[in-house]
């Protein structure tokens, strides 16, 4: 069992073409010019890298960090084809120290993959990576999603060149997903693979009490697209450093 985005990075986007990207990139736009963010951006977790790349046609100056190779790989691939230029890194949330930034963005998950245990520590690599009021944004999947929608359940997106299968099991803390790809070659046959990912079920009270503890003031927290916060399948946490 391979370790999670090994052969999902290159499908990824396609596959969540139904998410609400543009929607989802406007709300990021709006937020960081209501907040008076700075230009100098880092999106943390950033996957194939859609956000950074829309900040960017936008004029912020982004770099893109993550721990997957092959989703960096894909990051810089799709950059390039957009004629944009955006630094990309391997690097973990919770060793962050990648220089200092104006704002670190952190959108769809990248805190429910650490463990409770190591988020002290990602909070405070992410306090020093901001100059004196710097914003730090992030959203988690929420508790109400992973544990009523997501737990023990099966979901499944069959497309001519890619079925996508994920098989969730819950425990007291967390979901693993085992995630199975069949992709088409071009003799019409298909290839097999196989990983695994862990989501870890973080409580909205308990990050706030952490990111505060970190030295962080949070500015506000709510659900998707700015809607209340109860009952949504994400939750934003939107912190200034003081």
């Amino acid at each position: 069992m391979a370790t999670a985005y090994a052969y999902l990075s290159k499908w990824y986007e396609r596959l969540n073409d139904d998410c609400g990207y543009e929607q989802w990139s406007q709300y990021f736009l709006k937020g960081l010019k209501a907040l008076g963010a700075g230009p100098k951006g880092l999106e943390v977790g950033c996957g194939s890298g859609y956000f950074s790349r829309e900040l960017a046609r936008h004029g912020y100056r982004m770099t893109g960090c993550d721990l997957s190779a092959p989703m960096l790989s894909e990051a810089m691939r799709l950059s390039r084809e957009e004629g944009l230029r955006i630094d990309f890194f391997q690097a973990d949330a919770v060793t962050l120290a990648l220089g200092t930034y104006d704002f670190l963005l952190a959108p769809n998950d990248c805190y429910n993959y650490i463990p409770p245990e190591k988020l002290p520590a990602a909070f405070r690599h992410a306090f020093r990576s901001l100059r004196k009021g710097g914003i730090f944004w992030f959203d988690v999947s929420s508790e109400y999603k992973l544990r009523e929608k997501v737990a023990n359940n099966v979901f499944a997106d069959d497309r001519d060149e890619v079925t996508y299968l994920v098989f969730n099991h819950l425990f007291s803390d967390r979901v693993e997903m085992d995630v199975t790809l069949f992709v088409r070659r071009e003799d019409g046959a298909f290839d097999r693979f196989d990983e695994r990912h862990t989501q870890y079920i973080h409580t909205a009270s308990a990050l706030e009490a952490l990111l505060t503890a970190a030295g962080f003031s949070v500015e506000r927290t709510e659900g998707h697209l700015g809607e209340d916060a109860v009952g949504s399948d994400r939750v934003n946490l939107i912190c200034r450093k003081p």
